[in-house]
């Protein structure tokens, strides 16, 4: 299903609109183990450990979904949910080597590529409209290459600006395309729930929802002022937000400094347990994400934010840069326990490796 872009003839964009995409790949885990290997096509898929031990789901397919299972959750309980489930362990290496060839599409169509995660980014094509001119026909042919080169699908959201963007990626999931002009925006965000909209975690929903404010429409309507005095810096920027008012870039980065991965969980982590498995997950694909790239990391920083939406951050910086995964999860799981993690409720963990170099350091031991 597809929000429709008025045609020019009808209602002309500005010129200067920008046009920025929102490519976020269709339950990659488990698309590509599925894609690779056809008998598990259809069925109930886990990417993760094993629900004998300890183990914790990293991704779905959305057969797996169907029957409430989602990342983060304890292997046990997806097991118990849905008894036919195939436990796969991760391929760290496999869904990078897959993720550059997609990239690689995508820097086809413009330079301007902002890597979220492995398997999402935004896509400022204001300047790369091709002969169509249009960001429609630009988002439709990036959904043909995927599917007929890569064999995977890719949710696109087409919108003026990073924030609608992602949010209509997410609109019509799986395979789906949504667009919103400019003109259309507000009608766009107004009915939906404030949780929609980025940086609206469930601690922010819930003192909206004590302020009386449901949708976006009611967070557009809200005083400027009585928002700034709940949430200070932030309450500005909602109500930015709930406008539809995102001036943020499609940044890309030439020089790496850090790299680092970071997922906010729908329901809270309480069990130290599936923090664990996520931080040894994020350790590992950190560590890969290095690998590639011939980096070795001089600090590794944990963050951690809890349920009523403290952040904190611990860091090391070990004797010599680490690379090796082992070392980083490691690293990365002491840091954790740093935290008061293992006693609060936690709502987003993530994993960096900062201030790179290049190439590998040994250690040299010099004997008299």
């Amino acid at each position: 299903m597809e929000l429709l872009e008025t045609p020019p003839s009808e209602r002309p964009e500005p010129d200067r609109a920008r046009r920025v995409l929102h490519c976020d790949m269709d339950c990659f885990y488990a698309a590509v183990h599925m894609r690779d290997d056809p008998a598990l096509r259809g069925k109930p898929v886990v990417i993760g450990g094993r629900p004998e031990g300890r183990g914790v789901v990293a991704a779905a397919s959305y057969e797996a979904r169907r029957f409430g299972v989602c990342s983060a959750m304890p292997s046990s309980r997806a097991r118990r949910l849905c008894p036919g489930l195939i436990f796969i362990p991760p391929d760290f290496r496999r869904y990078s080597r897959e993720s550059e060839k997609i990239f690689a599409i995508y820097r086809e169509i413009t330079p301007l590529v902002q890597a979220v995660s492995i398997d999402e980014a935004y896509l400022d094509v204001t300047e790369h409209l091709g002969e169509a001119g249009s960001a429609t026909a630009v988002a439709r042919e990036i959904r043909r290459r995927v599917r007929e080169e890569r064999e995977l699908t890719v949710s696109v959201g087409v919108g003026p600006n990073r924030l609608v963007a992602k949010i209509a990626s997410d609109f019509h999931k799986p395979d789906g395309l949504t667009v919103v002009p400019p003109h259309k925006v507000q009608a766009f965000l107004d009915p939906l729930p404030v949780r929609r909209l980025h940086g609206v975690g469930p601690a922010t929903e819930k003192a909206l929802l004590e302020m009386g404010v449901h949708t976006i429409a009611d967070l557009r309507a809200a005083p400027l002022d009585e928002l700034s005095a709940r949430f200070g810096k932030h309450g500005r920027l909602l109500s930015e937000f709930a406008r539809g008012v995102d001036d943020r870039p499609v940044e890309t980065h030439q020089e790496r400094k850090s790299l680092g991965t970071e997922n906010t969980y729908a329901e809270d982590l309480a069990n130290l347990g599936a923090m664990d498995g996520e931080i040894t997950r994020m350790a590992e694909e950190v560590a890969d994400a290095l690998a590639r790239r011939g980096f070795a990391a001089c600090t590794v920083t944990v963050k951690v934010r809890y349920a009523d939406f403290t952040t904190i951050t611990r860091s090391r910086t070990p004797p010599l840069p680490v690379h090796q995964p082992a070392d980083i999860v490691d690293c990365a799981r002491d840091l954790l326990r740093k935290t008061d993690a293992p006693r609060r409720p936690v709502r987003l963990l993530g994993v960096t490796a900062s201030n790179l170099v290049q190439g590998r350091m040994v250690q040299l031991v010099l004997f008299g």
